[in-house]
């Protein structure tokens, strides 16, 4: 199969193939592998997340504590009441 592209995503791809040591239908088809190998359904991702490690309490104590302290205070006054500022 042959496929044509702009001469400047052909130069892209020399770049990219010269940088990789590869040639240039190595990268092309790489390329288009991992964006025919790439698979998002609800499913999928669900089967990823469940597969991840469950943090420890301290890890999440940590995260809250974290969460905690960057939260910023609550303000009563509108900040367009002293318009013009001074």
């Amino acid at each position: 199969m042959t496929i044509h592209i702009p001469d400047d995503l052909a130069r892209g791809l020399e770049g990219i193939a010269a940088a990789q040591q590869k040639s240039v239908e190595q990268v092309a088809i790489d390329s288009l592998r991992s964006l025919l190998d790439w698979t998002g359904s609800p499913e999928d991702v669900l089967r990823a997340v469940q597969g991840l490690p469950h943090p420890s309490a301290a890890a999440v104590d940590d995260l809250d504590a974290v969460i905690a302290a960057a939260r910023l205070p609550v303000r009563d006054q509108d900040p367009f009441d002293k318009w013009p500022p001074q």
